[in-house]
């Protein structure tokens, strides 16, 4: 089994891959790990800032990582926001077939009510460097683009409207 976590950025993907990883013992990849691990090796010119472009580069080499994890009958979590909408066209059903597919998303309210909560937790899995720009209408274009996004493919996007544990609990 593959779980697929993706989402916008504060979501609590990592937290939710530590979980998993806690809870299943399946190992997990961070696609913020691959994506400094190639940066900062030379084998791109992109920079962490380039999200639009680090999609197209780093989904071909994830997906053929989940690829190799289900023929080789392996678990695995994947998680990160590097993951484009259509995803499930590269995949064929007996691919699909064992993949479990987890997009995270605030609600504009949950953002209101709990930002300060939000940005007060940004670091508790890994420390974040690029947070001193967020702001609650980015935070909220950001969560919205991925709603829109995956729902126009069809996928069930777990909203984040109310209690925070509570609905990462019941993923898990």
């Amino acid at each position: 089994m593959v779980i697929l976590i993706t989402g916008a950025s504060h979501t609590g993907k990592t937290m939710l891959a530590q979980r998993m990883l806690q809870r299943y013992k399946y190992p997990y990849l961070s696609t913020d790990h691959l994506k400094m691990g190639l940066i900062r090796s030379g084998n791109t010119d992109l920079t962490p800032m380039d999200d639009d472009k680090l999609t197209a580069y780093l989904w071909p080499i994830v997906r053929e990582m989940i690829k190799t994890a289900i023929e080789n009958k392996q678990d695995l979590i994947v998680e990160g926001c590097y993951v484009p909408f259509d995803w499930r066209l590269d995949l064929t059903g007996e691919y699909l077939a064992d993949i479990r597919f987890i997009c995270l998303a605030f609600s504009d309210g949950y953002i209101d009510r709990h930002f300060r909560d939000i940005v007060g937790h940004g670091s508790d899995i890994e420390k974040r460097l690029f947070d001193e720009d967020l702001d609650k209408e980015r935070l909220k274009k950001d969560n919205r683009f991925f709603i829109e996004g995956f729902r126009k493919r069809n996928e069930e996007v777990v909203i984040i409207d109310d209690n925070y544990e509570e609905t990462v609990n019941g993923i898990l």
